[in-house]
């Protein structure tokens, strides 16, 4: 059995970390590099730096961090934000890093993962799909992206359609999740699981999977939809969006099967440590790294 893993995540804003509640109160959280070796020496399993200034004129700033990262820190580093073109995934990976995140350029243009993976490998290729509870006649639908309108409007490609979340979904009380992007802003119309598999079949190596009905809430993930999709693939899915102790970490791994549980404030203001994270999650029968 793989060990599942424990991945601190940092949100970097113009090289510094910084911390916030509901994306507002945003406060300066330190020095990534130095955030790095703390949960290196930790045990973490791996690190997520998400760049929240990721235009094209800040992306150098980043590309410091993970440079300086790398020198110093030896566990796997997935960087996202802003990543948009097959230089910005070759800059970074030259930078150090091992995996990039992808994910309003992976909607609005799939092929870019499949040539992602195709020139760089699926092991660093990660989709991030941030994901919200679908209510059936809700007004927030928005009509897909233009290349699935132009696949759906050929009426040959009845493996599209099961992407497309049409209105009315969700009345027979299935539940359905929505693909958002742009920082969870914008609704596509996309289902969640579908949308997952077919990242999969065109080359992405792992899902990260946020629940924005959780993130922020400590209540725990949404183990439902976590459940949903890792049943759906076949590559690994890591669990983001409500973590607020340990037993919620432990529900993501066991009840949501998910390879792996990514997690912020109850790391960054020391509510638990990762080596306890990992006894915890041990002593409970989880196959971890110790």
């Amino acid at each position: 059995m793989l060990a599942k893993r424990i991945i601190p995540c940092l949100d970097v804003r113009d090289g510094r970390v910084v911390k916030g509640v509901n994306f507002v109160n945003i406060r300066d959280a330190g020095d990534p590099v130095e955030n790095a070796i703390f949960y290196d020496g930790e045990g973490a399993d791996e690190l997520t730096y998400l760049d929240i200034t990721a235009s094209h004129e800040k992306r150098k700033i980043i590309l410091d961090v993970v440079e300086r990262t790398a020198a110093e820190v030896f566990i796997p580093l997935t960087v996202g934000g802003g990543i948009s073109n097959l230089e910005d995934i070759r800059a970074l990976l030259n930078a150090g890093c091992d995996k990039v995140s992808i994910n309003t350029a992976a909607v609005n243009n799939p092929e870019f993962i499949r040539k992602a993976s195709e020139r760089f490998g699926s092991q660093c290729i990660v989709v991030a799909i941030d994901a919200k509870r679908y209510i059936a006649g809700s007004t927030t639908q928005q009509w897909p992206p233009q290349w699935l309108k132009d696949k759906l409007n050929d009426n040959i490609n009845d493996d599209i359609r099961p992407l497309c979340i049409e209105p009315g979904a969700g009345q027979a009380g299935l539940p359905r999740w929505e693909v958002y992007t742009h920082g969870g802003r914008r609704p596509v119309g996309i289902d969640a699981i579908s949308w997952a598999v077919y990242m999969e079949g065109i080359g992405a190596g792992e899902i990260l999977l946020t629940s924005m009905d959780k993130d922020g809430t400590k209540v725990g993930y949404d183990i439902e939809l976590t459940r949903a999709v890792s049943e759906a693939v076949s590559i690994p899915v890591i669990a983001s969006g409500g973590a607020g102790g340990l037993e919620h970490l432990f529900e993501a791994l066991d009840q949501g099967k998910a390879d792996a549980v990514l997690a912020a404030s109850i790391f960054h203001f020391r509510q638990h440590s990762i080596a306890e994270a990992k006894q915890y999650l041990a002593a409970r029968g989880v196959s971890m790294r110790l």
